[in-house]
């Protein structure tokens, strides 16, 4: 449930975004009018400059006209860009309305990263539809998403959480700046690929170059030397016929090598825009003035090595030098760049220049942006839920484990139970309960906050202390047709998996529900218990769900390593009500005959 005050000021967002849209559009449609009423009365003043045989007056109106036709093609960009702005920052605010009435992300739900191998994502739905990654993504880019996928998918240490925990709180509470960073990012959804790989390949690809030294040398001085050729012109128009030849030349020249300027420009695949896009990314990181250690590392690490320059204005010169040499694109444009300057060759230099000084060493700038993306993502679960409470991680030779009204945060507010659950003289909880009383979905809400806490994550609960393990689950096994697999093989082959990590790593926590499922009610029993004694035997830590109240028995034969724990129902007047609240001690009631007697099947004494 998201806090009022939260919702209230993302509606707020959405009716400004809106409004100034609008008023954008407007001024985009007007500037797009007065472009086309360049165009033609351009046109008209330049047919009656030739009709007049001014030579003068028709440069001089052909230089007007192109002047103030880009001034408006800069204007339409800027508008456009203003207008893309607002857009994405209205869907950022449009999203967390979405989600807050449980419809779907949209942010990638992480089905990519699904892995039924996996020591617990599966169980504990991680990746996935209707999973937690998919409830707490803001991440736009793919390494992003990656390194969330990464956070959730294994514990960190202890002081890395604790760190991660800082951002988090000093992120959550400026709303301002995680949506404009989000906003800034938020294109990445409708790419196709990752931009961080299409740039390294770039950056890599220095086998072909461009020119000579010669040619470098000729196209600085072009400007000057068609300035002067042009100037002369006007003073002695014998020098006219140079200006005109010097012109064609450098344009023929253009066009010639234009096959290798494409391959260049290729390379970046529309590279002007989305590193603008990228630059004011990292420019919000570096002016912002940080206060944990974590983000003041991550953003100093923004500064080049040789120069000391910031990522964003290196960022910056590249995507201007791109944008630049997509001036071509115009062909008008282009061509009298080209007659001018060489302006292509001049941008194509500029830019393997930029590769040469600055090289891979800034690709680390992505993986910081990728990084804050992921902390947003996690500050703005903690904003949408103020009382959500980070957890205390302790350092400390014996497991602990301590719950406090603790919910699983995939339920619905309205409907989900907290329970406490205190890791107290015991390793192992056996928890015995009714069908349908809430077994599995405790084991399921203590994983799924583990793994929220153990990435920096505030826990859906008042309060959690816990020691740092690595999660290992026993839960959903199905069979499997393409790998030949039957139930009873596949849960062979994940309590396998379970007994070698207790075994091999003494900082395993287990989560067990319902051991041996695909065979008969003795072999279960015996084999149940068998593997809950090696558990124990290898010093396992955790929690073992079973309908067998014959396993409780084991809390005898175990004192302090195993302690009982149950779910009940309540039968009034023939009638089933479940609190779904964890007790201590062994179940005494069970609803199984009860179930079969609602579908019409009595079941004898």
């Amino acid at each position: 449930m998201i806090a009022a005050s939260v919702f209230d000021k993302y509606g707020q967002n959405i009716a400004d975004a809106e409004v100034q849209i609008g008023a954008l559009r407007k001024r985009i449609n007007g500037n797009s009018l007065l472009r086309l009423t360049t165009i033609i009365g351009g046109g008209a003043a330049l047919f009656v400059a030739v009709q007049s045989e001014n030579i003068w007056l028709v440069f001089v109106l052909f230089f007007v006209v192109i002047v103030f036709f880009m001034g408006l093609v800069w204007r339409q960009s800027k508008l456009e860009a203003r207008k893309a702005t607002w857009e994405d920052f209205l869907v950022v605010n449009q999203n967390e309305i979405a989600i807050a009435g449980g419809e779907s992300n949209r942010y990638p739900h992480g089905q990519d990263f699904m892995d039924s191998r996996h020591p617990y994502s599966s169980d504990l739905d991680i990746f996935g539809s209707s999973s937690l990654f998919a409830r707490i993504n803001r991440c736009a880019t793919p390494q992003a998403n990656r390194l969330l996928a990464d956070w959730l998918s294994g514990p960190a240490d202890r002081l890395t959480i604790g760190e991660r925990q800082h951002v988090i709180k000093e992120l959550a509470e400026d709303i301002e700046w995680c949506q404009q960073f989000q906003a800034k990012l938020v294109f990445n959804l409708s790419l196709r690929g990752d931009f961080k790989q299409q740039f390294t390949r770039f950056l890599e690809n220095t086998k072909r170059g461009f020119g000579n030294d010669f040619l470098r040398l000729y196209v600085k001085a072009v400007p000057w030397l068609m300035a002067l050729v042009i100037s002369l012109a006007i003073f002695f128009p014998a020098f006219s016929a140079l200006a005109i030849f010097l012109a064609l030349a450098h344009l023929l020249v253009a066009m010639g090598f234009g096959g290798r300027v494409n391959h260049i420009s290729g390379q970046v695949d529309r590279a002007g825009q989305l590193l603008g896009a990228f630059a004011r990314s990292f420019e919000q990181i570096e002016r912002r003035t940080w206060q944990s250690r974590l983000s003041k590392a991550l953003s100093v690490s923004l500064y080049s090595a040789g120069d000391n320059k910031s990522i964003s204005s290196v960022f910056r010169e590249l995507a201007g030098l791109i944008d630049r040499l997509d001036y071509r694109l115009n062909m008008l444009v282009g061509a009298v760049l080209n007659m001018a300057a060489l302006w292509d060759f001049r941008q194509v230099f500029a830019i393997l220049d930029w590769r040469k000084q600055y090289g891979n060493e800034i690709l680390a700038a992505f993986d910081v942006v990728a990084e804050f993306e992921g902390l947003v993502s996690l500050a703005t679960l903690s904003r949408n839920h103020p009382k959500w409470a980070f957890p205390e991680i302790i350092e400390s030779t014996k497991p602990i484990v301590t719950v406090t009204n603790l919910s699983h945060p995939l339920i619905s507010f309205n409907t989900a139970v907290a329970n406490d659950y205190q890791m107290d003289s015991h390793y192992v909880a056996l928890i015995t309960g009714s069908n349908m009383a809430g077994k599995s979905t405790f084991l399921r809400t203590v994983g799924i906050n583990a793994v929220l806490a153990y990435c920096g994550a505030p826990v859906c609960g008042e309060q959690m202390r816990l020691s740092v393990f690595r999660l290992v689950t026993y839960m959903r096994i199905a069979d499997s047709l393409n790998e030949s697999t039957s139930t009873f093989k596949a849960e062979l082959n994940r309590i396998q998996l379970v007994l070698q990590a207790v075994k091999t790593q003494p900082d395993t926590f287990f989560l067990i529900d319902e051991m041996l499922r695909g065979t008969n009610s003795k072999d279960k029993y015996l084999g149940s218990k068998a593997i809950i004694k090696q558990l124990i035997a290898d010093g396992g830590v955790g929690m073992v769900a079973t309908h067998d109240l014959q396993l409780a028995k084991l809390a005898d034969e175990y004192p302090h390593v195993l302690a009982n724990f149950h779910f009940d129902i309540q039968v009034r007047e023939g009638e089933m009500f479940f609190d779904y609240k964890l007790k201590p001690g062994e179940c005494t009631i069970f609803n199984a005959s009860l179930l079969l007697k609602n579908i019409g099947i009595d079941v004898m004494e």
